[in-house]
């Protein structure tokens, strides 16, 4: 299992994304951010009330020190339990906290954060977030280690744009064939060749899908004794299906986090 995996309980691997470390800490700075203005306006108010005689001065402490466990460690905690791992700043980068299985976060893991950023967000300004977060695999800040959560991408690529279908006779090797090692690049060149094929001279046409045959070859598993175009359009066809499977699959989990199962 590598490092950056979410496994479930099940002891199943998801095919998730985590959240990159300069996204995570740009939603964390607006987070911060939020969080300073309301304090600064809570500060505003109480010297207001001192200054118009509803609170005595001997108040101005302990209203301060509450204001500031308000806003730093109750109203993070409370919109990351309801809200399912969201905030205004994983909103604004497609991100959500997530438990390390995948799961929907709770109170616990949401207060254990909570309290955790009060020293590694605001008593080191960040410092201690983001060394953390520059050596752990899914950029985890401490918080994250102590309540067991990671940050989730939400925002999944697009799905693909339909195109050819399997040519016909090859539905029983697309069932067993193997193209998982077929590499990005050359699998877009394949789906650029499929899609703008009927374009191409004739002549031009059987060079690339000869060329292109060539390189898919050594990549899957069994090869179908067919001609290069038609392998090229199946081994296309086969990844396109697999991979709209699993975006599929990808994007209902998301959604299921929004609410508890």
């Amino acid at each position: 299992m590598h490092q950056d995996e979410t496994l479930t309980g099940e002891a199943v691997a998801l095919d998730v994304q985590p959240l990159g470390f300069f996204l995570r800490a740009l939603g964390t700075l607006i987070d911060m951010l939020v969080a300073v203005v309301l304090l600064v306006a809570g500060i505003f108010a109480a010297t207001w009330l001192v200054v118009n005689g509803s609170i005595p001065d001997s108040a101005v402490r302990p209203v301060g020190l509450a204001l500031a466990v308000l806003v730093i460690v109750v109203l993070p905690t409370t919109v990351e339990t309801l809200s399912r791992g969201r905030s205004l700043g994983r909103l604004a980068v497609g991100g959500r906290i997530v438990r390390v299985d995948g799961g929907a976060i709770g109170f616990r893991h949401a207060l254990i954060r909570a309290l955790a950023g009060v020293l590694e967000l605001w008593l080191t300004v960040g410092a201690v977030a983001a060394l953390v977060g520059i050596f752990t695999p899914r950029a985890q800040r401490l918080g994250d280690l102590l309540a067991g959560t990671a940050c989730e991408r939400t925002r999944t690529r697009p799905l693909p744009p339909l195109g050819p279908g399997l040519p016909a006779g090859l539905e029983a090797w697309a069932a067993v064939a193997d193209v998982s090692r077929l590499p990005d690049r050359l699998a877009a060149r394949v789906s650029q060749f499929v899609r703008g094929a009927g374009a191409l001279e004739p002549a031009a046409r059987a060079r690339v899908a000869t060329a292109l045959a060539d390189a898919v070859r050594p990549f899957v598993a069994p090869v179908p004794p067919v001609d290069p175009e038609t392998f090229v359009r199946a081994v296309s066809a086969v990844r396109r299906s697999r991979e709209y499977q699993a975006l599929m699959i990808e994007r209902e989990r998301a959604g299921a986090l929004v609410t508890p199962a």
